[in-house]
């Protein structure tokens, strides 16, 4: 019995040292090759989050291990025959204390093993290459018609009617889009959402909003009180950039997370409730390498 399962072993490529004594005895010591990664733009994830690779070895996923550092080259041991039957890599963002083997939903970069190597990117949370943008600034939310450069709205009403105003591939199962407008080099959240063609999910519950209602239906904020420390609101967004961003979800941090399809900043001159058109943003997709 023990011969069997020493050779079950080997067939996994482990390499065993035996050492008799009067339990008979046997120490398994894994056989192990390089995995490294050479990975580019990714943002440390903050205390409570870790990044987590993975290969993909006849369908199932194996860990690579985590990290932290977004310093790279980096060099991870894994089973050598595993290491040589993956197909794919994988990167996934998990819990720091996670109880669930399994990888995560937030998945961030895949690719193909060709050969001895992997070229991997984001596409696998969505393909940003055709994004388009658009809001106005209005606050729809209270009475008052003297502060409408205090708030932004993802709409366009161009056409005489509002339409929605931002055209975004939909995401993969782990992510949410967020909006923001940076005030002063601050980022202020507008709230998450899915789809752009309804309110986000703080519509009803967010704390800048006025209180005579909600809002026109589609993502967006009015910045008309309870600002955070150190701004002012009412506020003059004219002079800001305003950000979609993709955020996992659950979030690893308040802050904006490194994939920003959209931006753009408002002309100093610009006119309320009028279309203003966004530009591509700084990261639309993050890639590397992966070598075995």
């Amino acid at each position: 019995m023990i011969k069997k399962t020493i050779l079950g072993v080997l067939a996994l490529g482990i390499f065993a040292t035996s050492c008799s004594n009067d339990d008979d005895a046997t120490v398994i010591i894994p056989e192990t090759s390089p995995l490294t990664l050479n990975l580019n733009g990714l943002e440390a994830l903050g205390n409570d989050f870790v990044y987590e690779g993975w290969i993909i070895v006849d369908g199932n996923p194996v860990s690579t291990g985590t990290f932290n550092s977004v310093n790279f080259p980096q060099t991870f041991q894994v089973n050598t025959l595993q290491l040589n039957a993956a197909t794919t890599f994988v990167l996934s963002v998990e819990p720091a204390i996670d109880p669930d083997p399994a990888p995560a939903a937030t998945k961030i970069l895949a690719g193909d093993f060709s050969g001895a190597s992997a070229v991997v990117n984001s596409n696998l949370v969505a393909d940003f290459s055709q994004v388009e943008g658009a809001f106005i600034l209005a606050t729809p939310t209270d009475m008052d018609d003297t502060n409408e450069s205090s708030g932004v709205w993802f709409l366009d009403n161009s056409s005489g009617a509002a339409t929605t105003g931002l055209i975004l591939p939909e995401l993969s199962e782990g992510w949410k889009y967020e909006g923001w407008a940076v005030i002063d080099g601050t980022p202020i959240s507008t709230g998450t959402f899915t789809d752009a063609s309804m309110a986000d999910d703080n519509a009803a519950t967010s704390p800048f909003k006025g209180d005579s209602n909600n809002g026109p239906g589609y993502p967006g904020e009015d910045y008309l009180q309870n600002a955070p420390a150190g701004l002012t609101f009412p506020t003059d967004l004219k002079g800001q950039t305003i950000v979609v961003s993709v955020e996992p979800s659950p979030d690893n941090d308040p802050a904006p997370f490194t994939l920003k399809p959209l931006a753009h900043m408002i002309p100093s001159d610009a006119m309320e409730h009028s279309t203003i058109t966004m530009g591509d943003g700084p990261v639309t997709i993050l890639e590397g390498s992966v070598t075995r």
